[in-house]
């Protein structure tokens, strides 16, 4: 059976105001369809230069409980961004949406994706915005690729000219929590009985905002259909996501500072992604600043001992000048945290000296920045020629930071 597209248009309107109430939302499920209808009334009420979607998109998605309300804050601080989140199920709140909601179901792709894309091209999301429950569907997986596609397509098509700076490359970031059935009942039970708790208070006392009371919050037989709903729909079409767009699984069942941990890890991750493949292969070869320092300090420790029982006599050169020429200067600047000296001592003329000086205040929990300056003096003058000839005078400069003392600062 041919789609309603394929149908030639009357002279009347294209499509009858009775046939459009009888196609509810779940009824279709082609994508194409969905998504080409969207664009076009997008494009028909913005015109295509208007078509301005942010920089940076990222999906926040999983299962109920998981926390994704609980992340966002920190994941909009990871990335820079200062814009409120988008959150899919508040963006839906028509009172038949709500009604599927309340019953533990979902809406409609259609409605979604129609919603999503107006909202999406608000200016205040133009750097970036966090999607929160969205993509859920396999038909909103595809929407995005879509989506995703278009951008592109609006990229190429205004990059050379005026417009070029308002359609910059797109980055898509996903991050999608996961706890188990158990774990997830659990914490929306939970979340229930804040919530009665805080409106009650905000009720009686006249202060504060209400919480979203959610139905599902407070019926264990509501939250377990919520989550196997998750299982069946959700959970498949996320899966069906990483076949473009690479991402883990993030585990959200441990503590708020764990699963901080798994989602930087997560982003250090994807953000490689970023990158245009060959790009990826000139840099292949620089370590990232995670693998540097997963053994700095036993590094440290090795070329310490190595100068101690290897170049004895110059290490006891650097430290006994750090003892005695920079120590009494960092002690002055004890509530800045931060000493400037400048010296032209040679014990620093070693090739190794500058090294030693710096893991030496490295062990002792300083940070210190050395630069060699050099600088030419006149010394003589050809009175026959007027050639001047200089010699190079070495200035070290030496920047020590380390955490100041509260007292009488600021």
């Amino acid at each position: 059976m041919n789609p309603p597209a394929a149908i030639p248009p009357k002279p009347a309107p294209a499509t009858p105001a009775p046939v459009a109430g009888k196609l509810s939302d779940l009824e279709i499920k082609d994508a194409q369809l969905i998504f080409g209808t969207v664009w076009r009334e997008l494009e028909a009420d913005f015109s295509r230069e208007n078509l301005r979607f942010p920089k940076e998109i990222i999906l926040l998605g999983g299962a109920p409980g998981a926390g994704k309300g609980t992340n966002t804050a920190f994941i909009n601080a990871t990335r820079g961004l200062t814009c409120p989140p988008i959150v899919i199920s508040a963006l839906l709140d028509s009172p038949e949406a709500k009604r599927l909601k309340d019953a533990g179901n979902m809406v409609g792709d259609r409605e979604v994706i129609g919603l999503l894309l107006r909202e999406l091209m608000n200016p205040a999301y133009r750097d970036g915005v966090i999607l929160d429950g969205f993509p859920r569907t396999h038909v909103q997986v595809e929407c995005l690729k879509l989506l995703v596609d278009k951008m592109h397509a609006l990229r190429r098509e205004f990059f050379s000219g005026p417009l070029g700076i308002h359609f910059r490359q797109p980055t898509i970031h996903i991050m999608v929590l996961f706890v188990d059935e158990r774990e997830a009942i659990a914490r929306q039970l939970k979340r229930g009985r804040e919530t009665l708790a805080h409106n009650e208070e905000v009720a009686r006392s006249g202060v504060g905002t209400l919480w979203e009371d959610r139905p599902t919050d407070h019926d264990e037989v509501l939250a377990r259909r919520r989550y196997r709903v998750f299982k069946e729909q959700t959970w498949e079409a996320l899966q069906s996501l990483r076949e473009t767009f690479h991402y883990h699984f993030i585990n959200a069942q441990g503590s708020l500072a764990e699963v901080e941990q798994n989602i930087l890890k997560e982003l250090e991750y994807q953000s490689t992604l970023e990158l245009d493949p060959r790009t990826v292969d000139r840099l292949r070869g620089l370590p990232v600043a995670t693998e540097i320092v997963v053994h700095a300090r036993q590094e440290l420790v090795k070329r310490l001992d190595g100068y101690e029982f290897g170049q004895s006599e110059l290490f006891a050169k650097v430290v006994g000048f750090v003892a005695q020429k920079i120590m009494p200067i960092v002690r002055r600047h004890a509530i800045s945290g931060a000493a400037l000296i400048n010296t032209e001592d040679p014990v620093l003329d070693h090739p190794n000296a500058l090294a030693m000086l710096i893991d030496v205040f490295s062990e002792r929990g300083f940070h210190a920045v050395v630069d060699l300056h050099r600088i030419d003096v006149p010394e003589r003058v050809d009175l026959a020629t007027g050639q001047i000839s200089c010699r190079v005078k070495k200035v070290y400069r030496i920047q020590i930071r380390f955490h100041g003392s509260e007292i009488r600062r600021g």
